[in-house]
């Protein structure tokens, strides 16, 4: 089997993919960015390993060979599923590999902005507090995750690990189902409106899909409470980047923390880019998945979707 990795530095070059090796004849790419690239690259495969790379006709019709695509990633959309299925492409991805980081993740923005930490850090560090007369301060007001509602949307592995989290900190957990098809029965599930207007924290989960893009929007944003604080580690398009940045700038919400956003990187012309207060908003470059542990389970489980492959059963596909 001749298996193609387009994107290698997607799991970390400090993370060993040697494993691939054993199953066939690997060939490596440290990153795939263009059309032109994923087309001449994956033209003699039968395997394709990718992240972001677009597989779709115009890049695999080519490729004749290629019988399975794996992800190093839980999300396919960068597959074009309809055309894989029409080709007997099969697509699998790698599941609940990092849903411990991004519940982590989610909190450890929540709690940073919540009880303003880069604010007293600054303080401090500024040489203020030594100057100062007194042993404490907290000019700016911060407050107790205990008592107030949680919000999620998408009440998924992640979703629901993050609810227990949120459980443990004293929230009442609520949530709201994108397509209306959810089996949570554990947590109340609540019409959008109503998410959003009872919500102090409120972080997404959720696929990105017609249903979910521009979800937080600024209809959305004027709903919340002015001292809500939104938590996106979805998928950037979740939320309108521009309304956002409006939002916290005349101060309909209180703060946000994200970890995608809607073009990646962050590109200059993202009002988002021009927000440099910490206080008010954080922004990661798309690491709440990467984990040294978690980047570890994604090649496994990658490894172990293709092992299966070719022992001819079917492990992690989402287009039988």
């Amino acid at each position: 089997m001749k298996i193609v990795i387009l994107e290698r530095n997607s799991v970390g070059a400090d993370m060993s993919a040697d494993c691939i090796s054993e199953l066939g004849e690997v060939t490596v790419y440290d990153n795939t960015v263009t059309l032109e690239e994923v087309r001449d690259r994956v033209r003699d495969a039968d395997i394709v390993i990718a992240n972001k790379s677009p597989l779709r006709e115009e890049t695999l019709k080519d490729a004749p060979n290629v019988k399975l695509i794996c992800e190093f990633a839980t999300g396919y959309d960068n597959c074009d599923l309809d055309y894989c299925k029409s080709r007997g492409i099969k697509v699998a991805n790698v599941r609940d590999y990092c849903t411990a980081m991004v519940a982590q993740h989610t909190f450890t923005m929540a709690l940073a902005l919540s009880q303003k930490l880069f604010h007293y850090d600054a303080y401090v560090k500024s040489g203020a507090y030594s100057a100062q007369d007194r042993f404490s301060n907290f000019d700016l007001p911060f407050c107790e995750l205990e008592g107030k509602t949680w919000g999620i949307v998408g009440m998924g592995n992640i979703g629901r690990r993050v609810a227990k989290i949120a459980e443990a900190f004293g929230c009442r957990v609520v949530f709201h189902s994108v397509t209306g098809k959810s089996s949570c029965t554990e947590y109340p599930r609540l019409d959008k409106d109503t998410l959003l207007t009872e919500c102090d924290f409120l972080s997404l989960h959720c696929p990105l899909s017609d249903l979910s893009r521009d979800f937080i929007d600024a209809h959305a944003l004027k709903k919340m409470k002015k001292t809500a604080i939104l938590l996106n580690v979805a998928r950037g398009p979740v939320v309108n980047n521009a309304d956002l940045y409006e939002a916290l700038e005349s101060g309909e919400i209180a703060a946000a923390g994200l970890d995608v956003v809607e073009k990646e990187p962050l590109t200059p012309d993202n009002p988002l880019s021009r927000c440099k207060d910490s206080v008010k908003l954080i922004i990661t470059p798309h690491l709440a998945w990467a984990s040294v542990e978690a980047r570890r389970r994604c090649v496994e489980e990658a490894y172990l979707n293709i092992a299966a492959y070719l022992r001819g059963e079917d492990r992690n596909i989402v287009n039988p």
